[in-house]
């Protein structure tokens, strides 16, 4: 793989400032200004280097969280986990580093969840499910690669929701979600394990999504 550019890299140095500004001035060229002056860049060479458009912005800046994700689990601090573990922990540093960004976010998915932005929110998503699991030491490419990043993903995107509105100490509301979703997914492989070969049973992945998004209470 070729080396980035160095507008590339200008572009991964900019991108969570951009994000932690994007609180105040939203996904505008203002927070791409604030970003620059706030690390030091010349501000014509931040704004050649982000993208005009708001969701454009925003994916750059998920891009960077998944960079930064990738660089925080070394194999030596994954090596100890066990896959529960691992998913759980990417997770939740994944919103620790968004934590300076949370306000921003909010708006992030209003704007993807517009029906231009739609292809470009699903292709986000399958990207993050697929940067955790790989990061986890995923490497399956049968049909479990796809449901994997399935579930994942709206594990994901379901603890996210939970975690923008809340206002718990230490997100233990958060925490407490994302547990009961992993231990959903884990029995999901747990009956994939026991089911596999039979020609009469079927995992409804479309039911068990939907059990993601509208839990028991």
């Amino acid at each position: 793989m070729a080396d980035p550019s160095p507008l590339e890299l200008l572009r991964r140095r900019l991108a969570l400032a951009v994000g932690e500004n994007a609180v105040f001035d939203g996904w505008t060229r203002q927070a791409v200004d604030s970003a620059a002056q706030q690390l030091g860049i010349d501000p014509v060479q931040a704004r050649l280097a982000m993208p005009k458009g708001q969701a454009a912005m925003i994916d750059v800046y998920i891009q960077e969280v998944d960079r930064g994700l990738e660089a925080y689990f070394t194999p030596e601090r994954l090596a100890p986990l066990k896959i529960r573990e691992k998913i759980r922990a990417l997770v939740w540093r994944r919103l620790e580093i968004m934590e300076p960004a949370r306000e921003a976010a909010r708006r992030a998915l209003a704007i993807l969840a517009m029906p231009q932005n739609l292809p470009l929110a699903l292709r986000i998503s399958w990207r993050t499910a697929d940067a955790m699991w790989r990061i986890a030491g995923d490497a399956s490419t049968d049909f479990n690669h796809y449901t994997k990043r399935m579930t994942l993903g709206a594990v994901y995107g379901s603890t996210l929701l939970v975690w923008l509105n809340d206002n718990s100490e230490g997100w233990t509301e958060t925490a407490g979600f994302l547990d009961r979703r992993i231990d959903d997914v884990m029995k999901i492989e747990k009956m994939k394990a026991e089911w596999r070969g039979s020609s009469d049973q079927r995992l409804s992945v479309s039911r068990f999504l939907g059990r993601l998004r509208y839990p028991p209470r």
